[in-house]
Formats: structure tokens, sequence, C-alpha cells
């Protein structure tokens, strides 16, 4: 969903959540997960380390922004596009390893 029609309090589907569509949706449950609140908690580097090796495929390190915005969305802050974590992406990048765990 685009960032600017969420709704906190309406969170049932993937989809409710930041630059959720029925694409990463798929994916979210091809990871395991059921419902949104299911993802409070995770590490979106690990989340995307996890989608590779299940889907068989590297992603577009794009991804991984995505998952910054929903967990971060999550944890409170203000829904924004995937792309205003880029930087901070690319930042962790360069000087940290991709976690491997939660």
């Amino acid at each position: 969903m685009h960032p600017s029609k969420v709704d906190r309090q309406r969170l049932a589907h993937f989809t409710d959540l930041p630059n959720v569509g029925p694409a990463m949706a798929a994916d979210l449950r091809l990871l395991g997960f059921t419902a949104p609140q299911d993802l409070r908690g995770h590490c979106p580097y690990a989340l995307y380390d996890a989608l590779c090796a299940k889907s068989g495929t590297r992603h577009d390190p794009c991804v991984v922004d995505v998952f910054i915005s929903i967990i971060r969305f999550l944890d409170g802050a203000t829904p924004q596009p995937w792309w205003a974590y880029t930087a901070e992406r690319k930042a962790y990048l360069q000087g940290h390893a991709i976690p491997s765990s939660r």
C-alpha cells in the first residue's frame, strides 16, 4: 500500500502495510508469516537473506528497504516510501555483514 494511505488501525492484511503489494505479500507468506503483526521484532536484513534462500534467487536489494519500512512502521514510525531507507541500507551494508538471524 502507498505509505500515504496506510491506516495504522487497519492492519489485517500484508497489503495494509506501507510499500507492500500482492507480490511482497506473497513473499512474506513464503517466509512463513501469516499476519502483519508477526513481523514485529524481525531484522530486515535477515528477512531479505531468508527470502533469497527460500525463493532460490537473489532479490533486488531494494527489497531490504521495503522490509526496513515495514519493521519501522510496526515499531511506531510514520509510514515512509521504501526509497527513504535506501541510503541507510547502503551505509549499513558498507560497514556490516548481513545478519543471519532474527
